[in-house]
């Protein structure tokens, strides 16, 4: 693990050309503000990225980035279950914003929301559905509680079932030019 001061230290002491950043958060997600110099692989699509992420680690070290460090930590089991020797970024972007550090942003068009905003936009959206159709057919405000029951299953267990529904819809998956630019890029 790495922290976002570390990091920096190394970003201003020319040394970063020593990490290969892999951002693993979604195409949106990247859009709206990513390290510099950060290739996109979202996680879904980690493991059809082993060939070229092999190729990377040969040349130098991974670093793994999302939002939190949560997404990051998966990608590095995920990597080291192949015997790809990876680290994570403690805190993720958040951290690295937070400490005052730069991001790349995308043009304004293709930048999204974060999952974060994703989900508890979604979340908030079927609560109040569920309670507005509750006040003329009751059985509705289950919906209410189904949703409420999986936000504190999601933080109990520090995972998100609502976050890996939008992460297929259409505007969180990587166009597949991106993504093969991007693998091409590591040395497919």
């Amino acid at each position: 693990m790495h922290t976002p001061t570390a990091l920096h230290a190394s970003q201003a002491a020319g040394e970063l050309h020593q990490y290969t950043v892999i951002d693993v958060r979604t195409p949106g997600e990247y859009a709206s503000g990513h390290l510099p110099g950060a290739h996109n692989i979202p996680l879904d699509h980690l493991s059809a990225a082993l060939p070229a992420l092999t190729k990377a680690a040969d040349r130098s070290r991974l670093l793994m980035v999302c939002a939190s460090g949560n997404r990051s930590v998966t990608a590095c089991e995920q990597l080291a279950a192949a015997g790809i020797p990876a680290a994570t970024l403690t805190g993720g972007t958040t951290a690295w914003t937070r400490h005052g550090h730069p991001v790349h942003r995308e043009d304004a068009t293709r930048a999204g929301w974060s999952m974060e905003r994703q989900v508890r936009f979604a979340a908030g959206s079927l609560v109040v559905a569920g309670l507005a159709l509750g006040t003329r057919y009751r059985p509705a405000r289950w919906l209410s509680a189904v949703v409420g029951s999986g936000l504190v299953y999601s933080a109990v267990t520090d995972t998100c079932g609502m976050a890996a529904l939008l992460a297929r819809l259409p505007v969180n998956r990587p166009r597949a030019t991106d993504l093969d630019a991007t693998l091409d890029a590591l040395g497919r």
